[in-house]
């Protein structure tokens, strides 16, 4: 027996998804249909396939070598996969999805043969709701606290005359004439590769193989208008600019009762005239006098939040340094740091100029 890793050019521990992908490639390559295509290749790849895309096959044949139920290869040796049937003689049925000029999409060529295999995609009935991103400008003293803010938007909202439901409940439905009730209809079309089965959700009943008796008048059977939502946002205590606050469930509400969106609130933090945000620290620059600074002063100033803080410039200290008050940032665990801009006097007397030079004399003489 042929090691189907070693057919599809994968390793042992190979993804899902990369063996989907080799399969993809070497079908597309080998395909009898094609010019230089090779049957007993492509036989060999569908059961290499059919194996290692089955998560118990593939745990058996990682075992011991081999599988232990069924026909593995998906081929019936009569009606070969892809070119006539599938196991057990059904039918093969190419299920494409096609431009409105008629032309093919390869990715969906493939898709249909994942579905002759049985792994057949959900299809589409009604749509779920957008998703919405809504900004919302707080102050930095509001980002250093916390805030609940209650929050407006438009969007598409349920429709409470009929409930969300896109119709008179109470009339009830009927089945879909156009798709017989199976909620989807087949097409037929010609391409280079052959003439092919296109599978298409019904648009009159939007595949739930039902049709209202009486619309909504109100939403027109969608099941929702345009209207406003509010939400109480709770902005937590040191959030930063540009994060993101997720609220399930409260975006755009779904057709016809289907799940909503999500809403995304966006924080933008106004700048502030005072202090800026360093991470979890607050910079803020201070004027002071000189003379408060050599007499050894405390030097009073207020934090974010208008508490009074002090402080006190070391003898020996360099004025340029930064000075940090623990805890004062926009955490407990930051700090608020202070830029100091020396004040000096516009103008100097007589008397304090004769200060000042005996002041130097006895700081040279020291």
């Amino acid at each position: 027996m042929r090691d189907y890793y070693e057919v599809l050019g994968v390793s042992k521990n190979a993804s899902a998804d990369d063996i989907k992908k080799a399969f993809r490639r070497l079908a597309h390559k080998y395909h009898p249909d094609k010019s230089g295509g090779d049957a007993d290749k492509f036989k060999e790849i569908n059961e290499a396939y059919q194996i290692l895309s089955n998560p118990e096959k593939r745990k058996q044949y990682d075992k011991f070598g081999r599988v232990f139920e069924g026909n593995a290869a998906g081929f019936n040796g009569q009606n070969g996969f892809g070119f006539g049937g599938f196991p057990g003689g059904a039918p093969f049925e190419w299920n494409v999805n096609f431009d409105e000029n008629g032309n093919g999409d390869l990715g969906d060529i493939f898709d249909a043969f994942f579905e002759g295999l049985g792994v057949k995609p959900k299809r589409k009935s009604y749509r779920r709701g957008s998703d919405i991103e809504v900004p919302i400008a707080i102050s930095l003293e509001d980002a250093r606290t916390g805030k609940k803010i209650e929050l407006g938007y438009r969007t598409q909202v349920k429709c409470e005359s009929c409930g969300g439901n896109g119709y008179d409940v109470k009339a009830g439905q009927t089945k879909c004439a156009h798709c017989n009730g199976r909620g989807e209809i087949q097409e037929t079309h010609n391409t280079f590769f052959g003439t092919f089965n296109r599978v298409v959700q019904c648009k009159y009943c939007k595949g739930t193989g039902e049709v209202p008796n009486k619309i909504c008048p109100v939403c027109k059977g969608e099941g929702r208008i345009a209207g406003e939502k509010k939400v109480a946002v709770d902005v937590r205590p040191g959030v930063v600019n540009g994060q993101i606050i997720k609220i399930q469930g409260v975006g755009e509400a779904g057709e016809r009762n289907t799940d909503p969106g999500d809403l995304y609130v966006r924080v933008v933090i106004k700048p502030h005239p005072e202090f800026t945000r360093d991470g979890n620290n607050l910079v803020r620059k201070l004027r002071v006098k000189l003379e408060d600074i050599l007499l050894g002063k405390e030097i009073e100033t207020r934090n974010l939040l208008g508490k009074k803080v002090s402080f006190k410039i070391e003898p020996g200290s360099v004025v340029t340094d930064e000075i940090r008050i623990k805890g004062e940032g926009m955490t407990p665990a930051g700090d608020m740091i202070i830029n100091l801009e020396i004040q000096t006097p516009k103008k100097l007397g007589a008397k304090a100029r004769k200060l000042l030079e005996e002041l130097e004399k006895t700081l040279k003489d020291e």
